[in-house]
């Protein structure tokens, strides 16, 4: 498992490359809740996701024999553009499977960082057996969109600065889909502020995260759409037990209220979020229990929206 040392070490590593991105806060929302929201906005980061961190720590955590081979990875979207991009500052080649059914604006973000796309029926089977087959062929370095310790450290570095940022933070918040960004944000809660309880929000419609919190055995995923792209995946196998250890709960949000917090969080913050991002928030709205007069940190992962589809009530 990956420890504090080594997000500290992934910070180092990628420090010059990535933004320290911004906290920001919102009276309304805080009024809403009757609780202190501070949001980090990795919306703002380097192709527009904590993503960047993760894929940056891997690709310069390469020999150069190793890098010299490229990188490949199979993702929807935020992890294939930060790889590609991560890729392109050390130029190696980043080969990137993705689903046919990727959106537009994240497909393009790929090929503007010079990732080289192959595309997959949208299953986890298709994308990881192109996956090895680019692999055997081309001799690349498999990172993991998020069952890797390189890239847990990496997205860890975000918790790292939101606790300097903010060291009073009773609950820390994250989305979850693999786990990559949730688990390094534990570890760095864990060790640096262990009174900081850790929650996630989840989905309703894909909360094979949620019931393998529940039940302690890794769920796998549901197969059902979401608003929330980002957020398909199961956790990994990697992600799972430093979930299961250090995060206390995950609370749920439907579609409607994913929709209609990415709206406030646009309309009111002037942030451009995408629905995976809205989640944690969303969750609360939906279920605030237990947080009257909590300073809650939230991770807005990011902010790649296809501005065409804005308004749609649909996945």
């Amino acid at each position: 498992m990956e420890d504090l040392a080594a997000i500290r070490k992934a910070h180092s590593r990628i420090e010059h490359f990535i933004h320290r991105t911004p906290i920001m806060t919102c009276s309304q929302v805080d009024q809403r809740l009757g609780a202190r929201i501070v949001f980090k906005c990795e919306n703002f980061q380097k192709t527009g996701a904590f993503k960047a961190r993760g894929a940056t720590n891997a690709v310069w955590s390469l020999s150069d024999d190793e890098a010299a081979q490229g990188v490949v990875t199979h993702s929807s979207g935020n992890h294939a553009a930060a790889l590609a991009w991560a890729a392109g500052l050390r130029g190696v080649p980043a080969y990137i499977v993705m689903p046919s059914n990727a959106p537009r604006v994240k497909i393009a973000a790929v090929e503007h960082y010079g990732g080289q796309i192959t595309f997959c029926e949208p299953n986890q089977s298709a994308r990881e057996t192109t996956c090895e087959q680019i692999q055997r062929a081309t001799g690349a370095t498999l990172i993991h969109p998020y069952d890797d310790l390189r890239i847990i450290a990496g997205q860890g570095t975000a918790a790292l600065e939101f606790v300097n940022q903010c060291p009073d933070l009773d609950i820390l918040m994250t989305p979850v889909g693999g786990g990559g960004l949730l688990a390094g944000t534990a570890i760095v809660a864990q060790s640096e502020q262990p009174q900081i309880r850790v929650w996630a929000g989840e989905p309703r419609v894909v909360n094979d995260a949620y019931e393998s919190l529940r039940t302690g055995v890794r769920q796998p995923t549901t197969g059902q759409r979401s608003l929330a792209d980002g957020l398909l995946t199961g956790l990994g196998r990697l992600t799972f037990p430093i979930i299961q250890e250090f995060v206390e709960q995950i609370r749920l949000a439907d579609e409607s209220h994913i929709r209609d917090t990415q709206r406030l969080i646009m309309e009111r913050m002037k942030l451009v979020v995408e629905p995976s991002a809205a989640v944690p928030l969303a969750s609360l709205i939906a279920n605030p229990e237990g947080i009257a007069g909590k300073t809650i940190g939230i991770i807005l992962s990011g902010g790649n929206v296809e501005l065409s589809a804005l308004g749609k009530d649909g996945p």
